[in-house]
């Protein structure tokens, strides 16, 4: 409600946006294209200007297109800044991430070409793509935002950007990951899994259950989320507390960084984590963050690095990547972006085992 309202307060004055075509010019002008929810979407002639209704899809567009993309949903720290290439660091905030609600006023001065949202497919999100489309006068397509859909909805926006052949290569990369993740998951016994803790918020103590679209990283390569609490729809993160995390007993947790505000390096000095079996064996690492976290938040292409990381972490026998190399060859074909070996070491140094 507060999205629509947002919406319609700066739509209520018409002037100066153009009414919508009727359908028979729209077929001659336009191209139509069905998006990953079923809906008829126009497509313009070419499309210039872009922008996306969550971090998901901003994250998509910025590796496939950065040219094209018209702004970011939240204002960039300076570290995600640093591995961003500088001509787009400071493009506009426009709002979607959390309750910061995409600014209609703002997407209108900008006259985006199209807008995406790259989201779970369900009738709530469809109806919020609608209410844009109709309001702003602008095609919105919606695209499935699963992991595993990762590879279909580059494909689409490629049609939608005019870079199928950009999109295509990185299509191959994302689909040989997941099918190798796949096959090599196959081959870990019930009992030799890994119970992991993820330890997210500025104690540690919140996390998302089973069950969670933020805990697929983890699912994927067969590690056990021990979160034995209820999922809650229409909910994040949920608080747990140190009796609970005592009990789970995890073998390994992963940890949201000190600089995104989290408990890792707090972990190994608060006595009250001390009788857990990871922290007993020095399990415990922290998740690399920049320019967009290896698991989650946002949840889109980042954590295909993000399978490599945590396979090896958890099974290096079975995922025996080599996970430097994995992440400088990431880095430069999604994020434009060539690592120093310093700046390699600092991504992995608390993230890895050590040889």
């Amino acid at each position: 409600m507060i999205l629509l309202s947002l919406v319609t307060g700066c739509t209520n004055n018409p002037q100066g946006i153009a009414k919508a075509p009727q359908k028979s010019e729209i077929e001659v002008k336009e191209n139509v294209i069905t998006d990953m929810a079923g809906r008829k979407v126009l497509l313009p002639k070419k499309t210039e200007k872009i922008f996306s209704l969550d971090p998901v899809g901003t994250v998509m567009l910025y590796t496939l297109c950065p040219e094209k993309l018209l702004g970011w949903n939240y204002k960039l720290s300076e570290m995600e800044k640093y591995y961003i290439l500088p001509k787009y660091r400071n493009l506009p905030n426009l709002g979607g991430a959390g309750n910061n609600h995409p600014n209609a006023e703002e997407i209108l001065k900008l006259k985006p070409d199209i807008i995406v949202y790259v989201t779970d497919i369900n009738e709530t999100n469809i109806s919020t793509a609608e209410q844009f489309q109709n309001e702003l006068n602008i095609p919105v397509a919606v695209l499935n935002g699963d992991i595993e859909k990762t590879a279909d909805t580059y494909a689409m926006l490629g049609k939608i950007t005019g870079k199928e052949t950009a999109a295509e290569n990185l299509c191959a990369y994302i689909k040989e990951t997941i099918q190798d993740i796949q096959n090599k998951v196959k081959s870990i016994p019930e009992d030799k899994k890994i119970k992991v803790y993820y330890a997210e918020g500025n104690d540690g103590l919140e996390t998302d259950p089973k069950g969670s679209g933020h805990m697929q990283v983890l699912d994927m390569v067969g590690g056990i989320n021990v979160a034995e609490v209820p999922k809650i729809e229409g909910s994040g993160r949920l608080k747990v507390s140190i009796e609970q995390l005592l009990n789970w007993n995890p073998d390994l947790i992963i940890a949201w960084a000190d600089d995104r505000g989290g408990y890792y390096s707090k972990i190994f000095k608060d006595k009250s984590w001390s009788g857990i079996k990871a922290v007993k064996n020095g399990e415990v690492y922290e998740i690399p963050n920049f320019p967009f976290s290896w698991f989650d938040r946002p949840p889109s292409v980042n954590r295909i690095l993000g399978l490599k990381w945590l396979g090896n972490l958890l099974y290096p026998n079975v995922f025996d990547y080599n996970v430097k190399k994995e992440v400088k060859y990431f880095y430069e074909q999604f994020y434009h972006y060539k690592l120093t070996e310093e700046e390699l070491e600092k991504l992995v140094n608390t993230s890895t085992r050590r040889q």
